[in-house]
């Protein structure tokens, strides 16, 4: 074994003797089936932890020739794959993180070197009967070595765009080590697989690319290998039951990556969550919320008004084919909404195959990270709405019409940039968002199917939370009880009264010269329907 050639199983090893260890192993099964082929270059973009490393490890205790690993993979699923024992431990493979390199290095130019004199070491070392080339390049050393013994190499390189991230600005360092990639990987024969993770895709570095032969599996299109980035829910329902927790309460926390119509979860939080027996921010705590504020205070049209939008629930638009892939070329809402896929702090869901499709915050983890990105910097009266909401919810619930009708009419009058004031949609956005803080006791729904139409709002209460539902109605030039009328009449309460014994029944309506009114009534389980 050696620093980077055939380094062994030991640290996949590690995330088996883990209290909580999820089975990827399939994903070998993957990886089997490009090896020699046209698409043996795999590109796998994830957010920060959501399993890279985990994964590059495994390849690696698969693959290389170094150890015997059959026993270690004997009780998972890559075991009774036909492929499993074909490739087992066949292969030199070379497993390179970049971080580390670049963290030793001064410069990109000293980080290639000591690459290249690790990886040359290594050959030396282990296998003093290699007849070396007269050029003592890496490339001819790999080709000797091919050449003499008939082994193919594996290539694992975890991290690879750290280069792009750090250095964000310096083309020249880009440029020398996209030469150093092209050299060592494309049209080398000795190459059985190159597989590569990072944080952003690659498509788009520019022409001169020399990593222009790989195939891209994102956080915008995964296919075939969506279930091998994060939890499914399969998986996090399996760990609920092991350990006896709350399924709901993890998805409300930890759910909403979508990926390809997957639904996905962040490892690193169900993995704390469990461990540490709490919900909370774990992987947003792992960077400063700096980290996303410096991209949503960005002055492009139209961002703030998406990102409140977000923060309401809502979904929004955006095309994410423009986007060059880095962190520096950013030029419209859309180039900063589909870093933020990438980043881990957005979600996506394709509408079609051009790029074009619709982002929104997956989850209340990252949801409280947008909250902490916008307590100051122009975000004021956001802010305040939404530290007013637990006072809006209780005026709520106790009836107290007047405080709700004020307490909205702030709101719609502080917030009316996101759409157009005399807008039902646009009062709706704010009522989700003078009611932010409820999402912590409710399942919000806009525009629900229920009876004979589509409630504006309704609030289901979630597992074990003893408080009514609430069904609001919105008008604009009417009165509130017309709204009140209208829920009776559509017969709104009949599909949700299962989930509760109790529905609060609220009308809101507002006029053009900005005024708010409000009528709260309780629907009560009984054949005399309104109490």
């Amino acid at each position: 074994m050696g620093i980077l050639l055939n380094p062994g199983d030991t640290e996949f090893q590690e995330s088996l003797n883990s209290r909580i260890y999820v089975d990827k192993t399939m994903l070998i099964d993957y990886t089997n089936s490009v090896l020699r082929t046209a698409q043996k270059y795999i590109c796998v973009s994830r957010p920060r932890r959501f399993g890279k490393s985990m994964a590059a490890n495994m390849l690696t205790a698969y693959y290389s020739k170094s150890c015997n690993s059959e026993k270690l993979f004997s009780n998972y699923k890559i075991a009774q794959a036909d492929s499993f024992k074909k490739h087992l431990n066949k292969y030199n493979v070379i497993h390179i993180n970049m971080v580390k390199y670049l963290s030793e290095a001064r410069n990109v130019e000293e980080m290639i070197k000591f690459i290249e004199e690790d990886i040359i070491g290594d050959i030396t070392e282990s296998m003093p009967d290699l007849v070396m080339p007269r050029r003592v390049t890496l490339t001819n050393v790999l080709d000797k070595m091919f050449i003499q013994w008939n082994v193919p190499f594996v290539f694992i390189i975890d991290e690879w765009d750290c280069i792009f991230r750090k250095n964000k600005g310096d083309s020249e360092s880009q440029t020398l080590y996209l030469d150093f990639l092209r050299n060592l990987l494309k049209d080398q024969s000795y190459v059985a697989l190159a597989y590569m993770t990072g944080i952003l895709p690659i498509k788009k570095y520019g022409e001169h690319s020399a990593i222009n032969v790989f195939y891209e599996y994102s956080m915008t299109n995964a296919r075939p290998i969506s279930e091998f980035t994060g939890f499914t829910e399969n998986e996090v329902q399996e760990i609920c039951k092991q350990y006896d927790k709350d399924y709901d309460e993890m998805k409300r926390w930890y759910d909403g990556y979508c990926l390809d119509g997957l639904s996905v979860y962040n490892p690193k939080s169900v993995v704390e969550s469990i461990m540490r027996d709490s919900y909370s921010n774990y992987w947003t705590s792992t960077e400063t919320y700096e980290a996303l504020k410096v991209y949503i205070q960005m002055n492009f049209d139209g961002l703030k008004d998406k990102i409140t939008l977000m923060i309401a629930g809502e979904r929004v638009n955006v095309n994410t084919a423009k986007f060059q892939n880095d962190m520096t070329s950013l030029k419209s809402a859309d180039d900063v909404l589909t870093l933020l896929v990438h980043l881990g702090y957005l979600t996506f869901r394709a509408t079609n195959e051009t790029g074009s499709g619709e982002v929104w915050i997956p989850n209340s983890e990252v949801r409280q990270e947008f909250i902490n990105s916008i307590e100051d910097g122009g975000w004021e009266n956001l802010m305040k709405s939404i530290k007013a909401s637990d006072k809006l919810l209780e005026a709520t619930l106790n009836g107290d019409c007047d405080t709700v009708a004020e307490l909205v009419e702030y709101s719609h009058t502080e917030n009316t940039s996101i759409l157009q004031y005399n807008d039902e949609n646009s009062l709706a956005c704010v009522i989700s968002i003078a009611y932010y803080t409820a999402q912590n006791k409710y399942i919000i729904h806009r525009e629900m199917p229920t009876g004979k139409g589509f409630a504006d709002l309704v609030f289901i209460p979630r597992k074990n939370v003893q408080l009514p539902a609430i069904v609001v109605e919105l008008k604009r030039n009417k009165t509130s009880g017309t709204a009140i009328e209208q829920i009776k009449q559509k017969n709104y309460t009949d599909k949700i009264a299962q989930y509760t014994g109790e529905i609060l029944l609220v009308g809101i309506n507002y006029n053009d010269d900005k005024g708010h009114s409000c009528v709260i009534e309780k629907f009560v389980k009984e054949q005399t329907g309104i109490s």
